[in-house]
């Protein structure tokens, strides 16, 4: 099933927003639902009057997740079903994640909910945070409070374009520097090759070009801890009422207040999807490929190619991406990862490797020799009956 046409009869093609234990709540695309509700409304209002159809421990508390809406007696918007997954996709394998687009069969308008019967072909996919669909990613950071760290704002970047997806770069707080300040930020970011867009939650500063970048479009937004993504959300929907918490005093770093991964209607249309905060993205490609996430670094190799085809630009002769610019030592450090862990995992599949990877404090990973394997193990009784029944078997034969 590829597009609209092949949507049947009584069936429905909506997002999926969030995921809650084995539910999902979906957003019905703009009014297809709400002519079909509009039949039933007698019936939806005659069951408002006696209540939810599901029993409590169904009910999405206000407390647990104020944004999934339980079909219960307060959830009045057509627009939104409360879903299981049909039993075939669970054989199959089929996994439903926030940003699918899913078939959704028998819808029950009276109690607002219904089936999963099938799921779209994806455009694109994301890991982590899992979800699909996306068509870009809105990179916020502060310039102050917490301060704003260069290498982690390349790491974040080079998470973000190895994801194929377009990258933007939103700036918060702006209005805690002076404009002098944010000239000199805006001529770095614009060597690095992005045009970053100064903003402030707080004071409303640029929250319209914020929304024009969102319309029309599904939004993962990433960040580090802190730096006002759940406060940028509630601004531009006031509905989300996402949790806030302040700036650490002691560590200058912030506080984790997302915990899982959900998509808000924006009223001006498109979706955005909230994603936890966190210091330290992982970077999962390969040496080879690295390069290619530094805009910087494609530039040069636009402009002239390397001598050695396979050249990882660390001293190489005749390299053109090796110079003196300015992220060209966060790529090495990049480079050193990408080469541990492509290590690691061909030792993964070795299972005769003498290495072995540990997690350390902070995360960080730490290469150690790998014991040597024991040599003498216990015969299973397995095995010891197999050896008698043979044993056995020699002493007919010989009698």
């Amino acid at each position: 099933m590829s597009d609209e046409a092949s949507i049947k009869s009584g069936q429905l093609l909506v997002t999926v927003l969030a995921v809650q234990a084995n539910f999902y709540r979906v957003l019905l695309d703009s009014k297809a639902g709400e002519a079909e509700a509009a039949v039933e409304a007698e019936e939806v209002e005659g069951v408002r009057e006696e209540g939810s159809l599901l029993p409590d421990s169904l009910i999405f508390s206000s407390s647990a997740s104020p944004n999934f809406c339980a079909p219960s007696a307060s959830c009045s918007n057509p627009r939104f079903l409360l879903c299981t997954r049909r039993t075939r996709l669970k054989k199959i394998g089929q996994q439903v994640i926030v940003g699918d687009r899913v078939v959704v069969e028998e819808p029950d308008w009276a109690g607002g909910r219904g089936a999963i019967a099938d799921v779209l072909p994806r455009n694109s996919q994301l890991d982590r945070p899992a979800i699909a669909n996306v068509n870009q990613i809105l990179l916020v950071f502060a310039v102050t409070d917490p301060p704003l760290e260069p290498y982690q704002l390349s790491r974040f970047l080079v998470k973000g374009e190895s994801t194929g997806l377009n990258v933007v770069l939103c700036l918060n707080k702006s209005d805690l520097i002076t404009s002098q300040e944010q000239a000199e930020i805006k001529e770095r970011l614009n060597n690095w090759g992005y045009q970053p867009t100064f903003i402030s939650v707080y004071k409303g500063i640029n929250i319209n070009a914020v929304e024009n970048i969102l319309a029309g479009k599904i939004t993962v937004l990433a960040g580090a801890s802190g730096v006002g993504k759940s406060s940028l959300i509630n601004n531009l929907i006031p509905s989300a009422n996402l949790r806030v918490a302040e700036v650490s005093g002691k560590l200058a770093r912030g506080r984790h207040t997302t915990r899982h991964v959900e998509l808000f209607e924006i009223p001006g249309g498109g979706l955005l999807a909230d994603t936890p905060g966190f210091n330290q993205p992982d970077l999962d490609c390969t040496p080879e490929e690295l390069v290619n996430y530094f805009p910087e670094a494609r530039k040069r190799l636009e402009e002239g190619s390397c001598k050695f085809s396979n050249c990882l630009h660390r001293d190489e002769p005749d390299c053109v991406v090796r110079g003196d610019w300015e992220r060209y030592g966060d790529y090495l450090d990049f480079l050193e990862e990408a080469i541990e862990r492509q290590t690691w995992l061909r030792q993964q599949a070795d299972p005769e490797s003498n290495l072995k990877v540990k997690t350390k404090g902070k995360g960080k990973k730490q290469y150690e020799p790998r014991l040597e394997s024991k040599k003498y193990r216990r015969v299973s009784r397995k095995k010891q009956q197999q050896k008698l029944q043979e044993l056995y078997q020699e002493t007919e034969e010989y009698n």
